[in-house]
């Protein structure tokens, strides 16, 4: 926020750091989502193109290469600029977080569209990186069930790592200008009992359907995953806050969720039916 050069060089540190420790990928995004969300489309789009300009010719010196540093931020900003500018225009944290699920699963179609077996892809990679003393039947057993599903893993994983990054830069924002905004923001998050219906719809075709179309519907279903995950988060989050140990139970609520990546299932399954059932609504009512 003091001047475009001080952002620039944010996210192009962070973006080089992020080649090393991946988690710090957010940070770099995040600084692109604040300067959209704060100060536009153009302004984001000029802190883009120059941190990556930036981001390249420090990888040429740093590691000797420009080109996957160049096309690695690319990849990693555009993304969160476009969603941030949807955020900035629409005021819905809501309909950013859809648009970013719709994305990731617009990218798991074209994948199947342009590779002709993506399970056998993914199988020849996880069979590399197997530990060399694994037990070979049960690690077999496991790759052969991963791989037809690793299209979507990895597109949740991206659209989780976008997300969070336009999380901490509303945040941010909200820290500067408006305190409190985000928290009120996230814990509004909500979808329309149409968008559930179909979200249920697809979970039957894959179920009801075999080979390449099951295939596809489950790894569109992980996607799914993702914004119900966000959505039971927030609800579960309101919830918690308003009981009388609100202190212990809200920080305990995402210890476990850190700690037991499966409590994300029934979070999900409560963020999927949060379209009829309004807990958030519920609970205001009675602490009224």
């Amino acid at each position: 926020m003091r001047g475009r050069v001080q952002a620039m060089m944010v996210a192009s540190t962070l973006a080089l750091l992020s080649l090393v420790m991946p988690p710090v990928s957010i940070f770099s995004s995040a600084s692109v989502a604040l300067v959209t969300l704060r100060r536009g489309a153009l302004e984001g789009l000029t802190i883009l193109l120059c941190s990556s300009a930036a981001a390249g010719l420090l990888g040429f010196f740093l590691l000797g290469n420009f080109q996957f540093a160049l096309l690695y931020v690319i990849v990693l900003w555009m993304p969160v600029w476009l969603i941030s500018i949807v955020l900035r225009e629409g005021r819905h944290l809501s309909l950013a977080v859809e648009i970013a699920v719709l994305t990731g699963m617009i990218g798991v179609i074209v994948f199947y569209l342009y590779h002709a077996e993506p399970a056998a892809m993914w199988k020849s990679i996880l069979t590399q990186i197997v530990p060399a003393n694994a037990p070979v039947e049960n690690i077999q057993h496991t790759v052969d069930i991963l791989s037809h599903y690793m299209t979507g893993i990895v597109a949740a994983g991206t659209v989780f790592g976008l997300l969070f990054g336009l999380f901490l830069g509303r945040w941010w924002q909200s820290v500067l200008y408006n305190p409190g905004g985000f928290r009120q923001e996230f814990l509004s998050l909500s979808t329309k009992p149409r968008l559930a219906l179909g979200s249920i719809a697809v979970v039957a075709i894959a179920w009801a359907s075999s080979g390449v179309t099951s295939e596809i519907f489950w790894n569109i279903t992980i996607l799914l995953f993702v914004l119900y995950t966000c959505i039971g988060t927030a609800v579960l989050h309101t919830v918690f806050a308003s009981m009388k140990l609100a202190r212990y139970m809200v920080p305990m609520f995402y210890l476990t969720l850190f700690l037991i990546p499966h409590a994300m299932l029934p979070v999900a399954l409560i963020g999927l039916s949060d379209a009829w059932m309004d807990l958030r609504k519920k609970t205001n009512q009675t602490n009224a």
